[in-house]
């Protein structure tokens, strides 16, 4: 027993050594250390920021579609997913209309609430003193729009039947509007000019933050009606849906798929010309982009790592040849091939696990840096930390097992010689 724990208190001394001697070493050639860390940097700040932003996104998209319920779904023309398309096919497609969603709220029981909507950016709002940027998302809507699109009124009200059936000319705004029109001036009531027409303010939404600026806090919302008076109505609609319980959620989309079919003369062997879009739609859209930008932010994290492996590794030789006589004096008293061997590659790891925590250390103020002056939701996950860390001590690893192996097997005789 007592055997035993001398030789554990023996290793713990030799690691110990092996860790005083190569931050003796980093500190006697600090510039050399730091510029052959750059790549390790590099790397895995990329990693960590990337990743930071990667996670922050999706914890908003699991937000916002747990807003919207886990029994929403969308009718549109066009297709939602990140891949390769045929733009000309699709843009022949028919438009979903008005008529689609009058059909849909009468012919499908299942589905509880039924919106048509309509969307135009880069618009602007204005007062009597004040105006936005043309950056502003106009949407048109009928009733249910603030129920399927998860969006709640702070202040105010939204639209009634009767201001949608009549044309009204009223306006909920976003938290952001509000700030820029009317900043300390209370926005119920008052008037916001659209494309020469008079709006009256209704209501403002419940402040959700956005990414880089935009969001539904900078959104205005006017009755669908109105919309069209103002921006056409030969467009293509979105038609956002919501089943009765998430049971009947299937039902529902099936429904809406076979009178859409109907309605458009497909034959049965022939491929739907709508896109039924929903939140598992949403995730899988998400997952993909996702997995291409995780991909590419590790395919540039590797090639740092591998240039600064390739640092380390030079480094490592020379620190072998200035300290071949250091070697040989070492072995001559005694110092077995295996100590000498744990010593260099220690520190080649030493070296590589500094440049990962200096990396962590910046990918960490990139992602705050983002969420503080860009706006990003930014979130470091764990294992992100942990996984670059060990890709760095990793590197260190394989790249210093050759320097290392050959101070080991240095001829001590030959070493002494050495000056």
């Amino acid at each position: 027993m007592a055997l035993g724990r001398g030789h554990w208190l023996a290793g713990a001394r030799a690691l110990a050594d092996n860790f005083r001697l190569a931050l003796g070493t980093f500190w006697g050639h600090r510039l050399r250390s730091v510029l052959t860390l750059l790549g390790i940097v590099i790397g895995v700040a990329t990693v960590v920021s990337m990743m930071a932003l990667l996670e922050g996104l999706r914890r908003k998209v699991d937000a916002d579609l747990a807003g919207l319920g886990a029994n929403g779904f969308q009718l549109q023309k066009w297709p939602q997913g990140f891949g390769n398309f045929d733009q000309d096919r699709i843009a022949r497609r028919p438009n979903i209309s008005f008529d689609d969603f009058l059909a849909i709220q009468k012919h499908v029981p299942d589905v509880a609430k039924v919106t048509a909507e309509a969307w135009e950016g880069g618009k602007k709002l204005s007062t009597a003193s004040r105006e936005t940027q043309p950056n502003v998302q106009l949407a048109g809507g009928t009733l249910s729009f603030f129920d399927t699109n998860a969006m709640e009124v702070s202040k105010g009200r939204t639209f009634s039947e009767a201001e949608i059936q009549l044309a009204a000319q009223v306006m909920v705004i976003g938290p952001d509007l509000a700030d820029t029109l009317f900043a300390d001036l209370e926005p119920l009531g008052q008037e916001v000019r659209l494309k020469g027409r008079s709006f009256q303010v209704i209501g403002v939404m419940t402040r959700k933050g956005g990414f880089a600026g935009q969001g539904y806090d900078n959104t205005a919302i006017i009755p669908v009606p109105v919309f069209f008076e103002l921006f056409g109505k030969h467009r293509s609609l979105n038609i956002s849906m919501q089943a009765w319980t998430t049971v009947d959620l299937q039902r529902a989309q099936d429904g809406v798929e076979l009178l859409m079919r109907h309605r458009h003369n497909l034959r049965p062997d022939e491929e739907s010309d709508f896109t039924i879009y929903s939140n598992e739609s949403a995730t899988a859209t998400f997952n993909q982009i996702s997995a291409v930008v995780t991909a590419a932010s590790f395919g540039v994290c590797l090639l740092s790592l591998v240039v600064g492996g390739i640092g380390i590794l030079n480094i490592m030789l020379v620190s072998v040849t200035e300290r071949t006589h250091e070697i040989g004096v070492r072995k001559a008293l005694g110092a077995r091939r295996g100590r000498i061997l744990s010593q260099f590659a220690t520190e080649a790891v030493m070296l590589s696990v500094l440049g990962g925590v200096a990396g962590v250390g910046l990918g960490f103020f990139v992602a705050f840096l983002g969420r503080w002056a860009l706006g990003f939701p930014t979130a470091v996950p764990p294992w992100a930390v942990a996984l670059a860390l060990a890709m760095s001590s990793g590197v260190g690893l394989v790249f210093g097992i050759y320097p290392a192996s050959r101070a080991a097997n240095l001829d001590p005789v030959d070493a002494m010689r050495s000056e």
